[in-house]
């Protein structure tokens, strides 16, 4: 007797990385997927009446609709989030995803791929009190639902995802799969390179392509599922998704070389010139961006791209991101 197909569930499943993820699962396994969406309108890269594909529309804090399809589920893999304001914030990114883990079948259910953001762990991926303390309504909320999660039932089949900075689809809004918010933002960030090639920061991140975040996704919700092991931690299985760390001198001089603008002899950013220019210039600086002026370096150890679990990297490089960006290159190759 064969086993039948998956039944993996994805929140969120509009967005960039919930259709990359459904992509990558339609073209890599037999699962029947379970797309839980407001808008199916903004369902462009994925075909709704494909034939493994079933259509949940509605919010996520109506989970009480969806009761009995949530508790057919083997997989969830849980992208969905709100931000802007603080009580759909609250709403959304805590009480909702623990009504909705409370309607899946432990009987059934064998993992959790929850998505949370890298700006909430230190470098150790251990939580960083300044999220609770000065974050964001975003960040707050992802603290906090993380906390309680390590302390749910549930708890030993959750995979905790942290993505870093995530590009996807394309500056031009030609690709089928909807642009994320910094692949929008490269276009203007070329404006201000005249004025980025004479500055120099000492600050480093991790990036990811969404693609590659999908093939992550992709290969946690087809594999056996893995308890944490990782001494220190918590139930949860942590997994920060980024390339290598890049600084911002770096990002800049790629950037200035892709647009073809020369790079000269640069004026170094201090903590003392930046704080100066914050109180001289009509910047609005909440506590949590001042905490991150501070922190600098926003860099994790481990992260994970699609190699370690034997794939290959669609953005390895931020080349190689700018290339599948659409943003036109005037530098020279």
């Amino acid at each position: 007797m064969t086993n039948s197909p998956a039944r993996i569930l994805i929140t969120g499943a509009s967005g960039c990385v919930g259709q990359y993820t459904a992509s990558w699962l339609l073209k890599n396994s037999d699962a029947e997927l379970l797309l839980w969406l407001r808008d199916p309108s903004k369902l462009t890269a994925i075909a709704a009446d494909h034939p493994r594909v079933h259509l949940l529309v509605g919010d996520l804090r109506e989970s009480n609709r969806f009761a009995s399809e949530l508790a057919t589920v083997n997989r969830v893999i849980h992208t969905a989030t709100a931000w802007g304001d603080p009580e759909r914030a609250q709403q959304v990114n805590v009480v909702a995803v623990k009504q909705m883990l409370n309607l899946l079948d432990p009987n059934k259910l064998q993992q959790v791929v929850y998505f949370s953001t890298a700006s909430i762990l230190d470098r150790h991926l251990q939580p960083l009190p300044e999220a609770l303390a000065y974050g964001t309504e975003y960040i707050q909320t992802k603290a906090q639902c993380l906390q309680e999660l390590e302390r749910h039932p549930l708890a030993e089949r959750i995979v905790a995802v942290f993505p870093t900075l995530v590009f996807g689809g394309r500056v031009d809004g030609t690709s089928s799969f909807p642009t994320s918010y910094l692949t929008e933002g490269l276009a203007e960030a070329s404006k201000w390179l005249w004025l980025a090639r004479f500055l120099r920061a000492d600050a480093s991140f991790h990036f990811i392509h969404a693609a590659d975040i999908a093939a992550i996704c992709g290969a946690l919700a087809t594999r056996p599922h893995v308890l944490n092991r990782t001494p220190g931690q918590g139930a949860i299985r942590r997994i920060v998704m980024g390339q290598k760390a890049i600084s911002v001198n770096e990002a800049v001089a790629t950037l200035c070389r892709w647009r073809g603008v020369a790079r000269t002899p640069g004026i170094p950013l201090w903590a003392w010139l930046i704080e100066g220019l914050i109180r001289i210039l009509p910047i609005e600086v909440n506590a949590w961006d001042r905490f991150s002026i501070r922190q600098r370096h926003f860099i994790h150890d481990p992260v994970t791209q699609p190699e370690a679990f034997g794939l290959t990297s669609h953005g390895p490089n931020l080349e190689a991101v700018l290339q599948d960006s659409g943003l036109p290159r005037r530098g020279k190759a």
